[in-house]
């Protein structure tokens, strides 16, 4: 598959879409004025507008159609996230498989993935209904765990699955294999396999790359191992990643730190990219350095 692109695309005023859903931050009360005003409107332009259900059960939304997230993947052409990161991923890992494009209003932190700011919510909406977009697609990673040669838990995750000690306060060891090949047996509180967009997130903390959306690779990020050679290492994105749990040594597998699943002593995790992907739309004048260099503080001068 190629390297993720960057497309920027101007059309006029009219809305370029049809159909718009809303998906808020989960059971979130401060993002109910956002999502009323920008429900209101998206109706104000003529377009069809669907709430979120677990948005809607935390919002008054009045007369706006309620739909699952199936619903929305069948229906709408594009989706508005209001909140974190965190929202964005579980957003990204439901609707991936239909193609529904995402665009981020930041309601949290940081907001690496959530472009708009508050404040300026209805003027960014408004330009990227009017075609002043650029379009960016990005890959997931799909998890599988198997056990005695069969299959027990799947998941998808945008930013990265991760292999940690849990509640134990010992290292665990594990067993690294990339394609099949022994890349190293890892004594270390655990591993982060994650894609080019869970690079500023928990493997960023670990002291792992930051890989631009562009690149085509996987990063896997040793945590806290017993061996300081053990360094972190970005391989292709066609790549397999095998994690074996060496016995006596059980772990909990996360994914986006969202999901979870109690691996056993034997068991291994199969990562390799997913065949699905996601679309981000970005408002006009969005750069990732410039967002590097927003969120992390890169142009900040030190106190004096």
């Amino acid at each position: 598959m190629s390297a993720p692109s960057l497309t920027a695309v101007q059309t006029s005023m009219k809305s370029v879409f049809t159909c718009v859903a809303i998906i808020g931050k989960y059971q979130s009360p401060e993002v109910a004025a956002s999502v009323v005003s920008l429900a209101g409107f998206l109706s104000s332009r003529g377009l069809a507008v669907l709430v979120e259900a677990e948005t809607a059960a935390a919002v008054e939304t009045g007369d706006f159609e309620i739909a699952s997230y199936e619903q929305i993947g069948a229906r709408a052409d594009l989706a508005v996230v209001l909140g974190g990161d965190g929202t964005m991923l579980n957003c990204a890992r439901r609707l991936a498989p239909f193609g529904v494009p995402l665009l981020g209003v930041n309601q949290g932190r940081l907001g690496f993935m959530t472009d708009i700011a508050r404040g300026t919510m209805l003027d960014g909406v408004a330009s990227v209904l009017g075609g002043d977009y650029t379009s960016e697609r990005r890959f997931l990673l799909n998890a599988e765990v198997w056990r005695d040669g069969a299959q027990v838990f799947q998941a998808l995750a945008f930013n990265d699955v991760v292999a940690n000690k849990g509640d134990i306060g010992r290292m665990i060891e594990l067993e690294v294999k990339v394609d099949g090949e022994l890349i190293h047996v890892l004594r270390a509180d655990g591993l982060i396999v994650c894609t080019p967009t869970g690079s500023t997130a928990y493997a960023m903390s670990a002291n792992g790359p930051i890989l631009h959306p562009s690149v085509a690779g996987i990063a896997i990020v040793p945590l806290c191992p017993h061996a300081l050679t053990h360094r972190p290492i970005t391989i292709s994105d066609q790549s397999t990643v095998e994690i074996s749990l060496l016995p006596p040594h059980e772990a909990p597998i996360h994914f986006d730190g969202q999901q979870r699943f109690d691996a056993r002593a034997g068991d291994t995790v199969r990562v390799a990219r997913s065949v699905h992907s996601i679309t981000l739309l970005h408002p006009p004048g969005y750069s990732y350095f410039a967002m590097l260099r927003e969120k992390l503080s890169w142009s900040a001068f030190p106190r004096q």
